[in-house]
């Protein structure tokens, strides 16, 4: 029981310190999941609590069933409207995208560290995927916006290209072991079981469960631990079936997470907490199994094998995949940069130690330190990245928080916060004012905090700087309400730098703008010039700073453009000349000085807002 009662402590209590470093992770910039990985290093035999741990088996069984529990809650949040963006390029990225970068620093590997290529491509392959954990837990907690197009392709990519990185694996280890065992055939028949399973599987039991939970009737906490069961189900009999567990639950979790009702909400809630634990104990786990000293023996090969991946490899794989689809080299550079390494890894890197094979030790300290390289230098430089490759978008128009009551099975009434920003256009209006000029029907106010206290609202409440108020809304105008608590003149300066000084309807004529009129000389100054704007339907300025009301850069290369478009409407002409599924930011140069950009879109792709930049002011 002595035994029992330390190991309830000690586990505890690595996780407890794991999650309450989360600040200092916040402060510092430092990825999370490096802070989990480090207290299990430091807890470890060389650590300062000299815990001893060298259970492969039970290591890979807890990094098994906490990477489907991660995957599961990411195909929770994951969008069907994702898929519309990001499916085939991600699919792309999952198969030949895998296949490239596992050849490439195959190559490299087996003539870096002179050994035989079967154990060179058994190394690449065990860190030739990325890693959902970390691509879940940095995208979605790194605290930028990025396009739509390129975070969809990140995540749907980390989720499916598990089944191929664990056939090439499982492939080179039984070419190290018994060269003869495996063929051509025999691989491709395997890859196809894998994935047809997976796909079957997880598609059938996400549909089905998505059916039961509306006929079931549970305490709220009970409705994620029944769809996390079913998950390990989905998981394990995929596997016992000879397919793909990890495609299995993501899809199974993408199919749940998309079907409405009273039960997903409760899910979604709890499944977090779930993911965050699942996290913690795998790379604590994880950090326990590892010996730091035979890192830092192997770390020069380590620091060379991720400078490949990072330069040659990756960028080689997705440039190949995503070309075809049209991204811009900003895009395949950041989706580049981005080729998180994880948990994944290390956990298919535990799968040749216990198999025995010749070299397994080698390559497993190797895959450590290159996960712990791809968190260090790509992990943390996520927000800077995004803003080199100019992949983020402004968050001019997202609430403070959002919760769903349930008043049916499937009727829903949803609560939204909103802060309210200095220089914001709610200051000194009541709250119920300014959501009667959004939608008077469709919402209401809820309630209203005021330091931290729950406020009555009467006829003469005015909001304050820092108020948060509560709004209950039936439609789909929470964008529109977040921008009058957060366009203050900071959050102006942020979305005029990036989308431009003035927002154009996406139904206006190119006849009708301001460069076509000039053209043909029918503004002949500024002055007149300002008058036709202003009262143009084409046209909403929110404001025009001195720098934006000359319209400058117009030249021969932009008349002819305009003038050939003339009876298109903005969004036509922005549509034809996409050569992709348009998504918030995406930008199309008229010439040297102007620029089109969409700056809002509707869940079937089309535009609803669209930003007019001259870049000659910047």
């Amino acid at each position: 029981m002595d035994y029992l009662n330390t190991l309830y402590v000690v586990a505890s209590l690595l996780i407890f310190i794991s999650i309450m470093t989360s600040t200092l992770s916040a402060r510092l910039g430092v990825p999370l999941l490096l802070f989990f990985l480090g207290v299990g290093m430091l807890a470890g035999e060389e650590g300062v609590l000299g815990i001893p741990f060298a259970d492969y088996q039970l290591a890979n069984f807890i990094g098994q069933a906490a990477l489907a529990c991660i995957l599961l809650d990411g195909g929770l949040r994951t969008s069907l409207n994702s898929f519309r963006v990001g499916l085939k390029p991600a699919i792309t990225l999952a198969s030949w995208g895998v296949l490239a970068t596992v050849t490439a620093l195959g190559i490299f590997a087996t003539w870096l560290l002179d050994v035989d290529w079967r154990l060179g491509l058994l190394m690449a392959a065990i860190v030739g995927s990325t890693d959902a954990a970390a691509v879940f837990s940095l995208l979605r907690n790194g605290g930028v916006k990025l396009n739509d197009r390129v975070q969809a392709t990140l995540e749907i990519e980390s989720g499916a290209n598990d089944p191929l990185a664990i056939l090439l694996v499982t492939a080179m280890i039984a070419l190290n072991l018994d060269p003869d065992s495996q063929s051509i055939s025999s691989l491709l028949v395997m890859l196809v079981q894998q994935i047809g399973t997976g796909l079957i599987v997880g598609l059938l039991s996400g549909w089905a469960l998505s059916r039961l939970l509306p006929k079931v009737y549970l305490a709220d906490g009970m409705y994620a631990i029944l769809i996390m069961s079913a998950g390990m189900i989905v998981f394990g009999a995929t596997n016992l079936l000879g397919g793909s567990g990890f495609l299995a639950v993501y899809l199974a979790g993408v199919v749940i997470g998309n079907t409405k009702v009273r039960a997903t909400e409760h899910v979604l809630r709890v499944m977090d907490s779930f993911a965050w634990l699942s996290q913690a104990a795998l790379f604590v786990i994880l950090g326990l199994l590892v010996m730091p000293s035979n890192i830092l023996e192997v770390w020069h090969y380590s620091l060379l094998i991720f400078l490949f991946l990072l330069f040659v490899a990756r960028p080689w794989a997705v440039a190949s995949s995503l070309l075809p689809f049209h991204f811009s080299l900003r895009e395949i550079g950041f989706i580049s940069w981005v080729g998180l390494r994880g948990a994944v890894p290390i956990t298919l890197a535990i799968i040749p130690v216990m198999m025995k094979v010749p070299g397994a030790d080698l390559a497993f300290n190797i895959t450590f330190g290159v996960v712990i390289l791809s968190l260090l230098a790509q992990g943390t430089t996520i927000p800077f990245m995004s803003r080199l490759f100019r992949v983020w978008v402004p968050t001019d128009n997202e609430p403070k928080a959002e919760h769903e009551i349930w008043v049916g099975d499937q009727a829903n009434i949803t609560l939204y916060e909103f802060e309210v920003k200095p220089g914001a256009f709610a200051i000194n209006r009541h709250p119920q004012s300014i959501s009667s000029k959004v939608s008077p029907n469709a919402i209401s106010v809820f309630a209203l905090v005021r330091h931290q206290k729950l406020l009555t609202i009467n006829d003469d409440t005015t909001l304050k700087t820092g108020d948060l108020v509560w709004y209950a809304m039936s439609g789909d105008h929470a964008a529109s309400i977040a921008k009058i608590f957060n366009n203050s003149t900071a959050q102006y300066q942020k979305n005029s730098q990036f989308y431009g000084d003035w927002l154009l309807s996406p139904h206006a004529k190119i006849a009708d703008l301001p460069f076509y009129n000039l053209a043909t000389k029918t503004l002949n100054t500024n002055g007149n010039r300002l008058s036709r704007l202003q009262t143009s339907a084409a046209w909403e300025i929110f404001t025009l700073a001195p720098s934006a009301t000359s319209l400058t850069g117009i030249d021969d290369e932009l008349i002819d453009t305009l003038t050939k478009s003339q009876n298109m409407t903005v969004e036509e002409f922005m549509l034809n000349e996409f050569a992709t599924e348009p998504v918030k930011g995406d930008e199309i140069r008229l010439n040297e000085h102007w620029s089109l950009i969409v700056r809002d879109i509707d869940g079937q792709g089309r535009l609803r807002g669209v930003g007019l930049k001259n870049h000659h002011k910047d």
